[in-house]
């Protein structure tokens, strides 16, 4: 058998919510038995099933909103499927995938799940059966229901093997995996004792443990505690998880699935096929016995059961080693978790291989000596067993009452040839971003305040790693936080203060939690020449592999034609203004290698503007001249800069071309070089005659700046460049993007940018101002990126009002820039929608995985159908009515804005608040009995249902729900007459347009 890895866990057990508290409660050596719930049934009506037993915490809870179910569906389903969904969302976080970005995707689900009490509590009264009921009750559904909320197309069964149905859905998943039929594989099971009725059966049989407690191969041993649990692991072929750098648990090297057969009774455990299953799954896993260093037995804590198991164990592990094999089980701190007793079993070995601990078994301090273990060579582990560097092997066993047995072989992960995470390192000071996103802006501050508590405990360091992996994993979601930081330290700070103001915070939660945003659209702004400093670009060299990837490329690119390197020139702190030949080159390596890394980082140019020089990179960008002939013709340019002879100069001055008419008659050898703003002109020419031209304009008030620039860029003095650029072969393609020409001073039409253009450009005025208008007007960009070593177009921008509302990003912001600001760009446009490739932001030496909180779900919402199975009969009930709740869907008081979040948020409102309109309250009559139906079909409160709330992403309705909902919408409506679903189906985008639709029947039937 190949290898399988368990990449991702999540599991919830009596008092154990969640991986981490499991693993306390297994090294801590403590059970999770407790009274039965009165939420369950009425323990003193059942007296011979006892009033102990294994419950999760918080049964009923389930963030029906976040998985987009109508209250009434939520209350219909089965509990097991409840547990199943936000199980298999932590465990997928917890292997590192973001559950959204598997959507489309082969990943199969394997789900062991045993009986059928809820549909026999819920539909045994056969005047409320819906069928929502159908599905919500039905056990087979329970894998499906993953794979249907998730969107996942791969293999989907629910297994029924009894007591090793866990285990076998392992099995199913593992083999499923090495046939190719998935790649990614959810596997495990779920248990919740909804009724006493297999606590008779176990009573009757006389397997019932008195005290509801299992005693493992203990001389107390008594029978079987019946008990809650949900676990599922997330499981990848082992090549393919070490290619991905996934953090590996523990790998499954084999596992056997065998059936009693006609032995001595239907229920009866047999010794011979518990042995064969063994043997079995050794053999497929390459593994002799004696290898085995634990096995995690089945253990009931039935006095046959462990004779059996343990003379099974004894006959195939009972061979000459040096140490005893050792064995436990799990029961003994959770009871008997029946469908999830495989699975229960599987973690806890994983986990005890990852940790190099076996945890004790509970009650082994009494062993039944009966057991014979010493003789059989075995060892019940009465104190946790620290485990030997190197590989180790672990055995686990589940049998199922009716004869079906499963055992799986589990090794140590191999040893990752990784670096040690940069975090451990309390030096390390990279900058990353780290993301938190959540399903509405309630639970986006209770997931920061989770992920600060978690880092918090983190030993201080650098948080490149952790944000790395925050990306990959916390980003899916509509309502979004960034911050940027270099340590954990930092990192807590910012999301504490982010969860205390409940207010946007400038550069944190700023428009993260007021809406869902749409992919922004990105323009690249080009700095041309006047921008360069000593050491340009320096800090985000040393920070980004990615820019420094892209700064080399161009500078080999430059050096073909410069016979030598820039690099130094640039990242050196010598001055080298006013040498053409290193600045010209100089800036468009920087311009090419900003605009490459953020575009490998996925951010996307919708449109390009380039100020003068600048325009050869965003050529470069938009694909009209590849890089190489970019370099040769920006070579030849300053060049032929460099040979201009000395005696010229630039001013800028706060006028426009009007006022400076009469100043420029006077002086024809100045010219306007640079148009960039209806105040904001540079002037060209002479030394001598901008002088003159300046002390009179100082004199009529106007200000003027004298620029640090030996040339009269744009004006005659350079038509010795423009003949020189005339002539070079130039091998031009169109345009990929749009390109807002600033010679032409509009958008790039059909105009090749050819030898030709470059040479009137180089003699030409920039016409920025115009060109920036018109790519405002054409592409409406929602951020302009200023693509240079510092800012000066988006000043320039800003002061002429020319910015059509777009914000403004800098990830080179000046002298001190560094890696830092390139970050804060791409957390600047993930807040606003962008999905950037959040791996090129971060070294290899970052992108190891590193465990984060999962996400944190609501508790507000509470689905509860009190089980008929206490003395006396069901109080009756209305077929139209929604089932029964405790107090479901709960709804607290929203906290006020300046009180931190709590645990238990409010329910989200179907739509953000600030878009909702009328509903129930509106005085249209034909919206009022739209709602009203939506209310009956979904169980939602009126005031929850507006007018823009969308039925399939917002409601939750299928197509069984829109059938209910036409009827119903036909019933309060007689005007409306019949209406098939075809002619509804393009009205069903949300409430208000089906309103709409219905309302325009009405009026054309009424004609």
């Amino acid at each position: 058998m190949g290898d399988i890895a368990v990449v991702g866990i999540d599991c919830a057990f009596p008092g154990a919510a969640g991986v981490r508290a499991y693993w306390d409660l297994l090294v801590g050596g403590r059970a999770g038995i407790g009274p039965v719930p009165g939420q369950r049934w009425e323990a003193r009506d059942f007296p011979a099933v006892g009033d102990s037993g294994g419950f999760i915490d918080d049964a009923d809870v389930f963030d029906s909103d976040f998985f987009s179910v109508t209250p009434r569906e939520a209350a219909a389903m089965d509990p097991h499927q409840r547990l199943l969904l936000p199980c298999a969302w932590r465990a997928l976080e917890d292997a590192g995938r973001a559950p959204g970005g598997l959507a489309g995707s082969g990943t199969g689900v394997f789900v062991g799940v045993m009986g059928g009490e809820w549909g026999r509590l819920t539909m045994s009264d056969l005047a409320r059966v819906t069928p929502l009921l159908g599905s919500g009750s039905s056990a087979g559904m329970a894998a499906n229901r993953i794979s249907y909320h998730f969107d996942f197309t791969g293999p989907s069964l629910a297994v029924d093997t009894a007591c090793s149905s866990s285990l076998v859905a392992v099995h199913l998943a593992a083999n499923s995996l090495l046939a190719g039929e998935c790649d990614t594989a959810l596997a495990g099971g779920v248990n919740i004792v909804l009724s006493p009725s297999l606590g008779l059966v176990y009573g009757q049989l006389g397997l019932a443990a008195a005290d509801g407690r299992c005693k493992p191969f203990s001389a107390e041993a008594d029978g079987i505690g019946r008990s809650d649990g949900v676990g599922l692991v997330v499981l990848r072929r082992l090549e393919d998880a070490l290619a991905d750098g996934d953090r590996v648990y523990a790998v499954l090297r084999g596992s056997a699935v065998n059936q009693d057969g006609r032995s001595n009774g239907m229920i009866a455990p047999n010794r011979w096929s518990q042995e064969r299953v063994l043997n079995a799954a050794y053999k497929r896993a390459g593994v002799s016995p004696a290898e085995v260093a634990f096995v995690e037995a089945h253990g009931t804590g039935t006095v046959l059961g462990d004779a059996i198991e343990c003379a099974a164990l004894g006959s195939v592990h009972g061979v000459p080693r040096e140490t005893p094999c050792a064995i436990g089980s799990v029961k003994g701190n959770l009871g008997h978790t029946e469908a999830a007793a495989g699975i229960a079993g599987f973690i806890k070995a994983a986990l005890a291989l990852h940790h190099r601990i076996v945890p004790a078994s509970l009650y082994a301090e009494r062993e039944n000596s009966r057991l014979r273990l010493g003789e059989r060579g075995l060892r019940l582990l009465k104190s946790p067993a620290r485990l030997p560097r190197g590989e180790n092997i672990a055995g686990v066993s589940s049998f199922g009452m009716g004869g079906t047995n499963a055992h799986a072989v589990l090794a140590s992960a191999p040893r990752s040839p990784r670096a040690v995470p940069a975090r451990a390192r309390a030096d390390a000071g990279a900058a990353g971003v780290f993301t938190v996103s959540a399903d509405t802006p309630e639970a986006l501050c209770r997931n920061l305040a989770a992920q600060a508590d978690a880092l918090a405990a983190l030993p201080k360091g650098g948080a490149a790693a952790l944000c790395r992996s925050s990306n990959r994993v916390k980003t899916g979601l509509p309502h979004r936080f960034a911050l940027t930081a270099r340590s954990t330290g930092e990192l807590v700070d910012g999301l504490r203060r982010a969860v205390a103001l409940r207010t946007p915070a400038p550069g944190e939660l700023r428009a993260a939690a007021d809406r869902p945003w749409g992919r922004p659209v990105v323009a690249f702004l080009f700095t041309g020449q006047g921008s360069e400093y000593p050491a340009m670009t320096a800090g985000l060299y040393r920070e980004s592999p990615a820019y420094r990837r892209h700064f080399d490329a161009a500078d080999e690119a430059l050096a073909v034609h410069l016979g030598t390197s820039v690099r130094e020139a640039v990242l050196g702190g010598e001055e080298w203004g006013g040498r053409p030949e290193l600045v010209q080159p100089a800036l468009f390596a920087v311009g090419y290698a900003l605009a490459r890394t953020l575009t490998e980082l996925g951010v996307t140019a919708a449109a390009v503007l380039g100020h003068s020089l600048g325009e050869y990179a965003a050529a470069v960008t938009a694909g009209v001249l590849p890089l190489d002939e970019a370099a040769g013709l920006v070579a030849r340019r300053a060049r032929l800069t460099a040979a201009l002879p000395p005696g010229g100069g630039m001013i800028t001055v706060a006028a426009g071309p009007e006022t400076l008419a009469p100043a420029l008659a006077a002086e024809p050898e100045v010219v306007a070089a640079a148009l960039n703003g209806p105040a904001d002109t540079v002037l060209s020419g002479p030394l001598d005659a901008l002088a003159r031209i300046a002390e009179e304009l100082t004199g009529l008030g106007i200000r003027t700046r004298e620029l640090a620039s030996p040339y009269a860029f744009h004006s005659a003095r350079t038509a010795p460049v423009a003949a020189g650029l005339r002539t070079a072969p130039v091998d031009c393609a169109p345009a990929a993007l749009p390109v807002a020409s600033t010679r032409y001073g509009r958008m790039l039409r059909d105009e090749p940018m050819d030898a030709e253009y470059w040479a009137g450009q180089a003699e030409e005025p920039v016409l920025f101002d115009a060109a920036l208008g018109a790519l405002v007007r054409d592409i409406a960009p929602t951020h302009l990126v200023e693509i240079g070593p510092q800012p000066q177009l988006t000043r320039i921008a800003a002061r002429a009002g020319s910015l059509g509302g777009a914000e403004l990003l800098h990830p080179a912001p000046g002298p001190e820039g560094t890696g830092r600001d390139l970050a804060e760009t791409v957390a600047a446009l993930y807040r606003c929608g962008l999905d950037p490739d959040w791996e090129q932001l971060y070294a290899p030496e970052h992108r190891s995985p590193e465990p984060l909180v999962p996400y944190v779900f609501s508790s507000a919402q509470r689905y509860w159908d009190r089980p008929p199975a206490s003395v006396g009969a069901p109080a009756e009930r209305r077929p139209e009515d929604p089932p029964r709740t405790e107090n479901a869907p709960r709804t607290e008081n929203p906290p006020r804005p300046e009180e931190t979040p709590r645990p238990e948020d409010p329910p989200r409102p179907v739509v953000s608040r600030e878009t909702e309109s009328d509903g129930a309250g509106s005085d249209d009559p034909v919206l009022v009995a739209v709602v009203e139906a939506v209310t009956e079909v979904g169980g939602y409160p009126t005031e929850r249902v507006v007018r823009e709330a969308r039925f399939h992403e917002d409601l939750g309705f299928d197509s069984v729900m829109i059938m209910q909902l036409k009827n119903r919408v036909e019933a309060r409506l007689p005007r409306v007459g019949e209406v098939s679903v075809q002619q509804m189906l393009p009205a069903l985008r949300s409430v208000g347009s089906l309103a709409e639709f219905l309302d325009g029947v009405i009026m054309a039937r009424s004609a």
